[in-house]
């Protein structure tokens, strides 16, 4: 892998008037951390535009309990974003800490319970978003998708309907698949959002639960019509492995399908893994019904205007995408939106070699 992370940023800012380039990530907390880190060291201006309706887990306690939007991806995306100065890093772990479900605090999360601390001071998210931010000297911004809550919800194929994002992500194995998520009511956009994505070079969905995480802020009122009006290079990173009850047996293109879909639009450039996935990591994830995305290369070309694969995946105990790697395969489509195509379905030259 190349040591020059930053390609040719120099360059591109002088195709922007001397400005750096201005980079709008869209989805939910655990995959749009990861974009997020890869790109806070590019030089480039990141808006993290954030999924508003989890409804599990510390974050669900918290909507239930106070009325709160959901601040758990809100909360990763603003670490995810934060310094890594040694001064800062002792509140970015506790940030992250858990307690234990057992516990009086309920499995809380410490960074949501600073995040509601900050919401209930202020008497307002967006405020608190923007303190915490600075407590953990944030490169960029980040924003709720929209202000009003909602509940997601899922059509199954049988006719019936899942609600609450929770509901939708832990299913049960034996129900239909899902024909189409729609949110109960129709919000309106953040204003903040819709700046955003009309100032932007470049915007990014994915990687990340499909249907729970990516697609959510594409059914927000006014965001997939300001995404086709911006005239930014849209990008979708696809998922390296399937998610048994939401996405079993799809391919890459049924990923960028859906994305298309619900935008309203092809996308200009889809980034899928060509890495294959050690067996000893399938099998652990074939236990869970998760499988490697296969890549259909031909197919994906349907929804999306250009196509390249890379040495995305990393492998441990959880296969995750490579930061730094997307963060090069990101700034390589915005350098040559357009003379980039004899890149389509090869592994780039940044990614060649391990």
């Amino acid at each position: 892998m190349r040591s020059d992370a930053r390609i040719g940023i120099d360059g591109l800012e002088s195709e922007l008037s001397g400005r750096r380039p201005k980079i709008v990530v869209i989805g939910g907390g655990t995959g749009s951390s990861v974009t997020l880190r890869g790109l806070k060291d590019q030089g480039v201006d990141i808006t993290a535009i954030v999924t508003a309706f989890d409804s599990g887990g510390s974050s669900g306690k918290l909507r239930d309990e106070f009325g709160y939007l959901p601040l758990g991806d809100l909360r990763q995306c603003i670490v995810a974003l934060s310094d890594d100065a040694e001064d800062v890093d002792s509140l970015r772990s506790a940030s992250e800490f858990r307690f234990s479900a057992d516990s009086s605090l309920n499995g809380h999360n410490l960074g949501n319970l600073l995040l509601a601390a900050l919401t209930a001071m202020h008497d307002d998210i967006e405020t608190g978003i923007r303190v915490m931010s600075r407590m953990l000297r944030v490169r960029g911004q980040v924003i709720p998708v929209a202000l009003d809550p909602a509940d997601l919800c899922a059509e199954l194929e049988d006719g019936s309907v899942l609600r609450g994002e929770s509901t939708i992500d832990l299913r049960r194995s034996d129900l239909p698949a899902i024909r189409n998520v729609f949110l109960d009511p129709v919000v309106k956009a953040n204003p903040r959002a819709l700046d955003a994505i009309s100032e932007a070079d470049a915007i990014v969905l994915g990687p990340g639960d499909l249907f729970t995480s990516i697609v959510p802020n594409l059914l927000v009122r006014g965001v997939p019509e300001a995404i086709r009006a911006s005239g930014a290079s849209t990008i979708y990173s696809c998922n390296l492995m399937t998610k048994h009850g939401e996405t079993d047996d799809f391919t890459a293109s049924d990923f960028v399908a859906q994305v298309s879909q619900y935008l309203g639009s092809k996308i200009d450039w889809a980034i899928t893994n060509s890495r294959p996935i050690p067996l000893n990591t399938q099998k652990l994830y074939a236990s869970e019904g998760a499988a490697p995305v296969t890549v259909d290369d031909d197919e994906v070309g349907k929804y999306a205007r250009r196509h390249m694969s890379v040495l995305l995946s990393q492998s441990g105990e959880m296969v995750r995408h490579d930061a730094h790697r997307l963060a090069e395969a990101i700034l390589s489509a915005l350098e040559e939106p357009g003379a980039a195509a004899g890149f389509g379905g090869m592994a780039l030259p940044l990614s060649a070699a391990d």
